[in-house]
């Protein structure tokens, strides 16, 4: 017995999407796109010291007090939370005879200048000081009440006083005449913390 197919106009347009969908047809869409344009500028960090050097003089004696002014200047675009100060010294002991630390028998005071008071930061001797790195901004308080934060805004500067003294202990300080305390002051910015930027 023989099969009969009988094909009507509807077989004959079912078979063709089953056809096209096996054959993988293409089918039309909309679409759009936009692109945007992100930029990430790394700010600057420039810590600057005016004058480059800081004191500079010769035949000091115990008792004596050299003062002297030196600003921290910020120029970069970045805030500066800190100013640490690195201290290095060499003592060049003319006739060989120290038994002692030239070091130890100089006094640093830093000063931080404000509008109404003047307030050490550092107040120790130069030896003492090489082992140690304070940042010269930090005050919290200082005389007639207030805070101060601590850093420097980019763009502002703050002024510093420094006061080296060759104290006269009242012993035989013989040991250190001609020599010579030749110190590096290294100053070492370090920015803020990070901030975390959200939607505007």
């Amino acid at each position: 017995m023989g099969l009969n197919f009988k094909l009507t106009k509807k077989n004959l347009m079912t078979a063709a999407l089953g056809l096209s969908l096996i054959t993988g047809g293409t089918y039309a869409y909309f679409s759009d796109s936009f692109a945007t344009e992100n930029t990430f500028a790394a700010g600057t960090l420039d810590l600057a010291v005016n004058p480059d050097f800081v004191v500079n003089i010769d035949n000091i004696k115990p008792g004596d007090e050299i003062y002297r002014e030196f600003t921290l200047e910020n120029n970069g675009t970045l805030d500066i939370h800190k100013v640490l100060l690195q201290t290095d010294y060499t003592v060049v002991d003319a006739n060989g005879d120290n038994v002692e630390d030239f070091a130890d028998h100089i006094k640093v005071t830093i000063m931080y200048n404000t509008s109404s008071a003047t307030v050490p930061v550092v107040e120790t001797t130069l030896a003492e000081l090489s082992n140690t790195e304070p940042d010269l901004t930090a005050i919290d308080t200082f005389v007639g009440g207030g805070q101060i934060p601590d850093g420097i805004l980019a763009g502002e500067k703050e002024k510093m006083f420094v006061l080296f003294e060759f104290v006269d202990n009242g012993q035989d300080q013989n040991q250190f005449q001609g020599d010579q305390l030749r110190v590096n002051w290294t100053f070492n910015a370090e920015q803020t913390a990070g901030e975390y930027y959200d939607e505007q």
